[in-house]
């Protein structure tokens, strides 16, 4: 087992709180990163396979994604190992949050991310009888409504105009394809059909589906919503392909929505998008992104495109004991906003500077955090 500690750096992570609860077996993890721009602000995840390695790597992204969109949180991201479809759900949630008391919210506020509803979220605070416990609670509580908003996937939308604009070129026409149908796949996919994008492909966890005419985005939205994942079954056999290839199919823009690491050295080599923008965390590889750039692939990094939930997060930030609800269209306004002014700025910085997009965007998160950082007397003495 790799020792934590050789993974602390001069940015974090600050605190690794791991908990457990014998008669739930809930197994949970907290990584506060980098609090020098405020309280520590990430989603929560649950699934079967959640590590702490995992966690710290997102609690990382976090670090620089409020940084990006100059936001005054910190980096930070919990995770719980445990099955998100399992009976005893909200017994493990409550467990969870009972063990981090004393972290939440005054070190954390949890919030959703893969394997978390809006009811959850709910949950940690009815456990904590706190308000201030958690965002992303349901509408009906005052929360924000990521889901039915879309946040992130409108984000990722914006930037995908913001990125073939930035290259000469009209997202009207464009063919797209995204990777995941879930929150921001399908989100993302609504957008850029109102823009006037080609929708060619598209996947679940189910399986995967390619036209190269365009598919009928209004009719899989249904879809999506009738049969969940299970909704690429009920494509014709013609349009079926092997999960994974929709990553390789023939297109002008890529979105990776679902997984990390998806668009190694391997697959990079083939691709056959000329924009990929980053719709999940950590989609891509390191090797995989310098095989992209080799080949003239332009690349907008998760944490500029996805920051969506971010800017969102922020609002509901501010609105946990307001007696008020934040206004829908303010928040989709300022995340189109942001993520298109970010996107911009990082494609300028690779043109002018010949800096690689990830790098670009770093430089510019990592800029923010140490002058934070130096005036709170937190870099490392001379």
């Amino acid at each position: 087992m790799r020792d934590l500690l050789q993974d602390i750096d001069e940015w974090g992570p600050e605190k690794v709180v791991c908990v457990s609860d014998a008669r739930t077996g809930m197994r949970g993890v907290l990584v506060i990163d980098n609090t020098a721009r405020g309280t520590g602000k990430g989603g929560t995840r649950m699934g079967p396979d959640v590590s702490v390695g995992e966690i710290a790597r997102l609690a990382r992204v976090m670090t620089w994604k409020w940084a990006a969109v100059d936001l005054f949180h910190g980096g930070a991201k919990a995770g719980i190992n445990a099955d998100p479809s399992a009976p005893d759900k909200e017994r493990i949630v409550r467990a969870f949050a009972r063990r981090l008391a004393d972290q939440i919210p005054a070190s954390y506020v949890a919030g959703l991310d893969m394997g978390m509803t809006e009811q959850d979220a709910a949950i940690i605070q009815d456990e904590l009888g706190d308000r201030g416990a958690a965002v992303g609670v349901p509408e009906a509580l005052g929360g924000v409504p990521y889901d039915e908003l879309g946040v992130t996937g409108h984000g990722v939308a914006e930037a995908v105009e913001a990125a073939l604009a930035h290259r000469g070129r009209s997202v009207a026409g464009a063919r797209v394809a995204v990777q995941g149908f879930g929150a921001v796949g399908a989100a993302a996919v609504r957008r850029l059909h109102a823009l006037g994008a080609v929708l060619v492909a598209l996947s679940t966890v189910e399986g995967a589906v390619h036209a190269a005419d365009g598919l009928d985005v209004p009719a899989w939205l249904a879809a999506r919503e009738e049969f969940g994942d299970a909704c690429v079954a009920k494509a014709p056999a013609h349009q079926r392909i092997r999960r994974g290839e929709e990553l390789l199919v023939d297109c002008d823009v890529l979105v990776p929505a679902a997984g990390q690491d998806v668009l190694d050295a391997e697959r990079a080599a083939r691709v056959r998008a000329g924009l990929v923008v980053e719709g999940a965390n950590l989609p891509t590889t390191p090797p995989g992104r310098a095989v992209l750039a080799e080949r003239g692939v332009t690349v907008v990094p998760d944490f500029i495109a996805n920051a969506g939930g971010a800017i969102a997060a922020g609002f509901a930030m501010d609105a946990r004991r307001s007696a008020f609800r934040p206004e829908p269209a303010a928040i989709l306004r300022a995340v189109a906003e942001r993520t298109r002014a970010n996107t911009v700025r990082v494609l300028d910085a690779v043109l002018q500077r010949g800096v690689p997009p990830h790098d670009a965007a770093l430089e510019l998160a990592q800029e923010r955090v140490r002058t934070a950082m130096r005036l709170r007397g937190r870099l490392p003495a001379a």
